[in-house]
């Protein structure tokens, strides 16, 4: 048969004709021309390494692919095969010192391995594997499994979580019986291995939880008995055959048949020291994700978060949309942003820090509920608490206020919660927390007074106690002055989940002014064990104010620590009206941190930013 220059491995510029040989005779279908050539072992400058089919059970007859042959041959050159290679064919001799050189690579071993699954005619990066049983529902199945008498009556089997079970004297004590259960097909990454003479055991691992695989010489055959002696820890192998208990109770796969589908050429990280450097963690995420235990629930958990978050405000009546991720203003939150450039416009750009003001112009347009979850980008310092880019969500919300995203921000938490499980009483570091609504409300004046002692109203004490603990309030403004206090000395007290509300308007220039005292914004964040989960306003929709806001650079605020940067569009937009609102963010990363318990925010990313493996 002819192989076009599609196919892989075939030079693009050559049709050849493939043939195959079984035994020393050739398949007559295909090209029984050359069957000479290859007894005869010829060999010529166009000798090439080649592929092999599959499994011999794809060939009638063939019980054995030890012996296959398999030449190629370039049309119109018949007496030259461009390729002879036996499946059984050894690996030139190699000198005693080489030999004792690869005996300690350990990724020689793995690839001389490979080389004998291919030499068994299996491809050892596997192929369709269908019908596959999940091994999460292997354990769902188990309660299918049966203990059946000789006079055909099933026995309820025993609790397996009972610590002091023996199965063994179990099924003596319910007399003679066979165990029965489903056939499963399962499929995943070889965790552990031991072999005990003509048995071996692995414990097999997929996405959804680990189970242990059974594997006798008698039950699967010499064949796939030997394929197992060929698997290595970290290989991805499949199993088919019953479910069932072993002796000890242990649910198990009793394989009947083996498959191979990808082997592991890097040896993994050593089982008791495991991957621990966090670097290297986070750098080889994917050998992280396959080997350290919870890591994969983490981010399947995030997973989790991030759709109970769609689902809340799905079912709240909110559209979820697409803004754009490179503007021309970064606005929307104080921070420096990424700079870029866009050639064919010759225009400059930023990567975005915040994504509302195009949400608060589809608000004008009637998009009365929306909401985007999205990346966002900040040039800025790297810490637990801090990656440059990161996932934030923000929503509006016609005709309500910040009391309004309050109740929305404590119903996306909890309902979090309840998606992942384990209770509203949560441990994070070794502290409770408790996220039982409705949670605590105090002000940001309240708070303030609490921590530090003084009267937030009293500039000249405020002044003075900032001197005390080492600002410099000179040329400042009393509220950003305020604000350093703030953050320096009640942020960190907080424990929560507590939502700071009412905060200086003169630094919050996006936000609407409490109607009873202009100097007060209807602004809340929230804090828990010290840190910032979300932030949330009334939306000013004032056009003129938010003009005038836009021009007003606080005296002693650096401009990357301001919102006030003027978009004269945005501006427009509120000329067309946009409806009283109100509007929330909240931190994605920090969120999932707090609800799985990790201590770092690069713990909750796939791929954090890192510096060159090599700086």
């Amino acid at each position: 048969m002819s192989a076009t220059n599609s196919q892989e491995g075939i030079p693009p510029h050559r049709n050849l004709r493939i043939a195959i040989f079984v035994r020393g005779k050739a398949c007559k279908s295909l090209a029984p021309t050359f069957l000479s050539e290859v007894r005869a072992g010829k060999q010529n400058r166009f000798a090439r390494g080649c592929g092999f089919f599959g499994p011999s059970r794809q060939f009638a007859g063939v019980s054995s692919p030890s012996r296959f042959a398999l030449a190629l041959t370039q049309p119109g050159e018949p007496n030259h095969p461009i390729s002879d290679v036996f499946m059984n064919q050894q690996p030139p001799p190699q000198s005693e010192t080489s030999k004792a050189q690869d005996s300690k690579d350990p990724r020689v071993a793995r690839r001389e391995k490979l080389r004998q699954i291919e030499a068994r005619g299996l491809d050892p990066f596997g192929v369709r594997f269908d019908d596959r049983t999940m091994i999460g529902r292997c354990h769902q199945l188990s309660s299918e499994i049966r203990w059946t008498r000789e006079d055909g009556t099933d026995v309820p089997l025993p609790d397996f979580d009972d610590p002091d079970l023996d199965y063994r004297q179990w099924k003596a004590d319910h007399g003679p019986g066979t165990e029965t259960g489903p056939n499963v097909r399962v499929a995943g990454r070889i965790m552990l291995a031991r072999g005990q003479g003509k048995l071996i055991f692995l414990t097999l691992r997929d996405w959804t939880g680990d189970i242990q695989i059974f594997i006798g010489k008698k039950q699967v055959g010499d064949d796939d008995f030997e394929l197992a002696k060929l698997f290595d820890l970290g290989d991805l192998v499949g199993a088919e055959g019953r479910l069932g208990r072993t002796n000890t109770g242990e649910l198990t796969v009793f394989a009947e048949s083996l498959f191979f589908h990808a082997k592991m050429l890097e040896p993994p990280p050593d089982k008791h020291a495991g991957l621990t450097n966090p670097d290297l963690r986070q750098r080889m995420r994917y050998a992280d994700l396959a080997f350290n235990d919870g890591v994969l629930q983490t981010f399947l958990d995030r997973t989790e978060i991030v759709r109970s978050i769609r689902r809340t405000l799905d079912n709240e009546g909110y559209c979820e949309v697409e803004g754009p991720t490179l503007h021309m203003i970064a606005g929307g939150a104080a921070a420096r942003p990424f700079a870029t450039h866009h050639n064919t416009l010759d225009m400059p750009l930023t990567m975005r820090i915040a994504l509302e003001l195009h949400l608060k112009r589809l608000m004008v347009g009637g998009m009365e509920r929306v909401y985007e979850l999205g990346r966002v980008y900040r040039n800025e310092g790297i810490s637990p608490k801090h990656n440059p880019e990161f996932t934030m969500l923000e929503c509006y919300q016609a005709y309500g206020d910040y009391n309004t995203m309050m109740d929305l921000t404590e119903r996306l938490i909890t309902d979090s919660i309840e998606a992942i499980g384990g209770g509203l009483i949560r441990q994070y570091d070794g502290k409770t927390i408790d996220f039982t609504p409705p949670f605590q409300r105090a002000t940001y004046a309240e708070l303030f007074q609490q921590h530090t002692g003084v009267d937030p109203s009293d500039e000249a004490a405020v002044i003075q106690y900032a001197k005390q603990i080492g600002l410099d309030p000179e040329d400042t403004h009393p509220d950003v002055v305020r604000n350093e206090i703030f953050e320096a000395k009640v942020e960190d007290s907080l424990d929560g989940p507590i939502f700071v509300i009412d905060y200086p308007a003169s630094i919050c220039p996006l936000t609407k002014r409490k109607r009873d005292n202009p100097a007060v914004a209807e602004r809340f964040e929230l804090f828990i064990l010290g840190m910032e989960v979300a932030n949330a306003y009334t939306e000013l929709n004032d056009p003129d104010l938010q003009e005038k806001l836009f021009e007003t650079q606080l005296e002693g605020q650096d401009e990357e620590d301001s919102m006030a940067k003027m978009d004269h569009d945005f501006v427009r937009a509120l000329r067309h009206a946009m409806p009283p609102a109100g509007g929330l963010g909240v931190g994605i990363d920090r969120l999932v941190m707090l609800l799985t318990d990790k201590k770092s925010i690069r713990d909750v990313i796939l791929f954090p930013l890192l510096r060159p493996e090599n700086a």
